[in-house]
């Protein structure tokens, strides 16, 4: 046994940085302490805005090599802009619009998302929908900032379900997904060609009803072309009388949720339709859009912003956008911020890891964990635990991965009472989702050679590829984390 207790006693020097640790009999058992950080992970975060429906605001007034680095929790960019700004003529696209922007975005880590929108209901935007659309016989309305429609009015919008137009559209789409569709820098595309801003909705423009079928050839359109990013549906797409129904379908085929201003009004009417995301969330993400910052807080809506974090409790949201300058923005809500990044999402929390201190070589290493999930959002992306060795070089000696245990499956909670669902030996008190250690048959010792190796774990594919960040400390900057340390010695 002294070998053992050596191996136990350099263990609880080094283990302050990873939480409480103790041996039990000969296992090492460790807490870790979420170390509070913002997490950069797949499916979730802060999103700026790069265009917000013209080509000169939010991010766009960057320096090229500024991206903001500073705002902590920022995962992804969206860019919202007018099909107008990409087929200015009719089959000839201007993508760099797009893959200028994209390029630097996924340059610094980031991923993007897209909405093309057909109605600006502004005179600096009169032609969302490229004019040659019109010309070319598509039914629409032209009206002025007064929202009367008058044959003269400066600006046009079309007939969401003119023929004409759905086939110019038809033919945008499907160069756009020719383009994009399937890229792994893309997070997702909003369905945005119907309503002013692409919200859904004329409220702010003609105020023309349109029914759920038309909202549904939209989405069938998008369905048609984009077979492999994720679509995502407004909430607005049900008002003006349509009804949740049309929201039934979007969820039925696969679509995301998103909620535009969020604090357009203060206090009780901050937002309105939380309880569309019991829908979604379990299987897509819910995206939640504020109002732009300035305005809302000039007319006294944002307050001090905690229903920002109420709404994103509420709606079980994986992002939210930075609607605004963002240097602005974070100066005036750091502490939210900060606050924002611990539930938003998911957050991935490793309660308790147990290990054998000493193993031989081509014998058996029980693993044992607790995992809970602390954000407001499933871990979509999902992912298994990894256990991995390395030497006193940093090099990989050993990988061992989980494929029967996928966070995923880790329940949501309020703040502080998420479920924990663990690896440990099991006994009467054993919860119902609990499963018993996992053992791993360790190879022999001329691939596993005897000695004192470094033990991390991770989170990601089932070949043992990090993916998940995770609050941890010790991180060897690929996302696994230092736990402690195990011995392999001679076999008997």
């Amino acid at each position: 046994m002294k070998n053992v207790w050596m191996a136990v006693c350099s263990f609880l020097l080094f283990a302050g940085a990873a939480g409480a640790a103790r041996a039990q009999g000969e296992r090492i058992i460790v807490h870790p302490q979420d170390t509070g950080g913002a997490l950069i992970n797949p499916g979730m975060g802060w999103m700026f805005h790069h265009y917000d429906n013209n080509l000169k605001t939010y991010t766009v007034n960057l320096a090229p090599s500024d991206t903001v680095a500073e705002f902590p929790g920022v995962s992804s960019v969206y860019l919202r802009l007018d099909w107008s700004d990409l087929e200015p003529q009719e089959g000839k696209f201007n993508w760099s619009v797009v893959d200028t922007p994209m390029q630097k975005w996924v340059e610094a880590g980031k991923t993007v998302a897209f909405r093309f929108c057909t109605s600006e209901g502004e005179l600096s935007e009169p032609y969302a929908t490229p004019q040659w659309v019109e010309k070319a016989g598509a039914k629409g309305y032209h009206f002025n900032r007064q929202r009367e429609i008058i044959p003269d009015g400066p600006i046009w919008e079309p007939d969401f379900e003119d023929p004409v137009f759905l086939e110019k559209l038809d033919h945008f789409l499907a160069a756009a997904a020719e383009r994009y569709d399937g890229n792994l820098h893309v997070a997702f595309i909003d369905v945005g060609s119907f309503g002013v801003w692409g919200e859904g909705h004329t409220v702010a423009s003609t105020r023309k009803p349109y029914s759920g079928g038309a909202i549904r050839r939209h989405i069938d359109l998008y369905k048609k072309h984009f077979k492999h990013t994720l679509l995502v549906a407004n909430d607005d797409f049900m008002i003006q009388g349509r009804g949740i129904e049309v929201l039934g379908y979007a969820r039925d085929q696969g679509l995301g949720l998103r909620e535009d201003s969020i604090l357009v009004e203060p206090g009780a009417h901050a937002y309105y339709h939380a309880f569309l995301a019991y829908n979604f969330c379990p299987r897509v993400p819910v995206i939640l859009e504020p109002e732009h910052y300035g305005p809302s807080k000039d007319r006294g809506a944002w307050g001090d912003g905690h229903l920002l974090l109420q709404a994103i409790e509420d709606y079980h949201a994986s992002y939210v956008t930075v609607h605004w300058y963002p240097r602005e923005f974070l100066a005036a809500n750091r502490d939210l911020i900060n606050r924002i990044n611990t539930r938003l999402g998911y957050r991935l929390q490793l309660v308790e890891a147990s290990w054998p201190s000493e193993v031989q070589a081509a014998g058996a290493m029980a693993i044992g964990y607790a995992w809970r999930n602390a954000g407001v959002a499933p871990c979509l992306p999902g992912g298994h635990p990894a256990i991995t060795l390395k030497d006193a070089q940093a090099g990989i000696a050993g990988v061992f991965v989980d494929e029967d245990f996928n966070v995923r499956e880790l329940p949501i909670g309020p703040p502080d009472h998420a479920i924990t669902i663990s690896r440990k030996e099991l006994g009467p008190k054993t919860e119902e989702n609990d499963k018993p250690l996992l053992t791993f048959a360790l190879p022999p010792a001329n691939i596993l050679k005897p000695g004192t190796y470094d033990l991390y774990i991770s989170l990601g594919t089932a070949t043992g590829e990090p993916v998940l960040a995770l609050p941890l400390a010790n991180d060897d900057g690929h996302r696994r984390y230092r736990l402690g340390s195990i011995t392999i010695t001679l076999e008997r």
